[in-house]
């Protein structure tokens, strides 16, 4: 007589004690287990075929609903794939090339810290004590950068940085949740339906990986939350089925078997989602390398990552990147060894550091840096507080038309305390997607709902 432990399918077929499968007792119940998963996966897949079947009925006119169907498979995907992966619908199709990553930075950035135009009277009365200083780097059309860009003086001087001055938009408020939803979203709430702009993006790109949105973070971010499934990941070795290491194996391959065969959409989004997980686990099997002489600190291990993704073949479209500690109400230090300064200093030895890592493959990247929203001119006693007319930084493999990119006209009229707005941020992000990706403007449009898009050159 056959023994059964809480399950319906036998222990073993010809083994009628459990003690049998193995000396150690522990090691004899994990085998039954395996079994017991085995016989459940077969079954499993026996009922998928039998679904594949009914729908082939109701085709043929034979009764069976295409909802039956459906409801069987979505079922069990859900019970057998783990979130990370079942939203995949990946493919290595040809796509539009280059991958674009977005670095926003939270706490509203004093443009006017990282550049400033030289010697403006309206600066010297307003912010005398948050002026930049001697060490600044030139740009064009009479501005200059903080000496805290000067990790990146090399792709200044190569054409490759360019800064948009004054980027903001109407509907952008002071509030940080307000206007970093704003400007993740890509509009309002309700003109985007919650949908994340780099979301929409990735509509006009075509099939890609799995890994053709990824958020470099614990949460994924609002400007990838959408249609088309994002991977959110703190570092590569985090993606992998959950459970016990010593099922894992096992478990992949069950799945595996389960999906194969069965002649439905949900068998390729699987199948791919098993292929990422292959490809992480590929990547993280050995502690990664960058080139000779790069080292990645702060924020620049967020870059890491992606360098690993980007180099491993990943094949990465758009990614994202969060930094804090830009909310500068009091003790601002825009000079060299200021709370700013030093966190200026950290992002821009990470983005040099990553485009020196991926050496030629840079080429093929564009960096976008963002804020929610700038700040007052005027200083508020060694710090600033929220107001609007930012800065939009731009690292590209491409090279631009300017150091300084965008229309400027001067502070002689405030608004209301603030940098006018002289460039529309959604016409940046636009700008600088279109760009890296080779968009139309019709497609560019799609990304901003009720955004009349008006094209800017930022690119040589």
């Amino acid at each position: 007589m056959e023994k059964t432990v809480y399950n319906s399918f036998p222990l073993h077929p010809e083994c009628p004690d459990v003690r049998r499968l193995a000396d150690n007792p522990a090691e004899a119940l994990l085998r039954a287990e395996a079994d017991i998963v085995a016989a459940e996966n077969a079954a499993e897949l026996d009922r998928y075929r039998t679904l594949e079947n009914l729908e082939e009925a109701q085709q043929d006119g034979r009764g069976v609903t295409r909802r039956t169907f459906v409801a069987g498979a979505a079922a069990t995907a859900t019970a057998l794939a783990t979130a990370q992966f079942v939203t995949t619908s990946a493919s290595f199709a040809a796509t539009k090339t280059g991958t674009l990553i977005h670095v926003f930075l939270y706490g509203g950035l004093d443009g006017l810290s990282l550049i400033a135009p030289d010697n403006d009277p309206v600066l010297a009365k307003a912010r005398p004590d948050l002026l930049l200083g001697n060490d600044s780097l030139a740009l064009g059309r009479g501005f200059k950068l903080t000496s805290a860009f000067k990790p990146l003086e090399k792709w200044l001087g190569a054409g490759q940085l360019g800064f948009i001055p004054a980027v903001s938009d109407e509907r952008l408020s002071r509030s940080h949740f307000q206007a970093a939803d704003a400007c993740n979203l890509g509009g309002l709430p309700n003109e985007t339906g919650g949908r994340g702009w780099l979301d929409g993006l990735v509509d006009n790109l075509g099939k890609g990986t799995a890994f053709r949105s990824v958020g470099i973070g614990s949460t994924l971010p609002r400007s990838l939350v959408g249609n088309n499934g994002a991977i959110s990941l703190n570092n590569i070795g985090s993606l992998r089925l959950n459970g016990d290491e010593r099922f894992r194996a096992a478990t992949e391959k069950a799945i595996k078997g389960l999906f194969t065969g069965i002649n439905h959409p949900v068998e390729e989004a699987v199948q791919e989602g098993m292929g990422a997980l292959a490809t992480a686990q590929k990547l993280a099997a050995k502690p990664y390398q960058p080139v000779e002489g790069v080292k990645y600190e702060g924020v620049g291990n967020a870059f890491k990552q992606l360098a690993q993704l980007i180099k491993g073949g990943a094949n990465v479209r758009v990614a994202t990147v969060g930094m804090g500690g830009y909310d500068t109400h009091e003790n601002q230090g825009t000079s060299a060894g200021g709370q700013l300064h030093r966190r200026l200093n950290e992002l821009a030895s990470a983005m040099a550091a990553f485009f020196t890592d991926l050496g030629p493959q840079a080429a093929d990247v564009t960096i976008m840096v963002s804020s929610e929203f700038g700040r007052r001119v005027g200083s508020n006693t060694g710090g600033t507080d929220h107001g609007h007319g930012g800065v939009v930084t731009v690292l590209s493999g491409k090279k631009l038309a300017g150091s300084l990119l965008g229309t400027w006209n001067g502070l002689d009229k405030l608004d209301s305390g603030d940098v006018p707005e002289y460039n529309n941020m959604f016409n940046v992000y636009g700008a600088v997607a279109q760009g890296r990706f080779g968009l139309t403007n019709a497609e560019v449009e799609k990304v901003f709902p009720r955004q009349k898009y008006a094209p800017m050159k930022l690119y040589a």
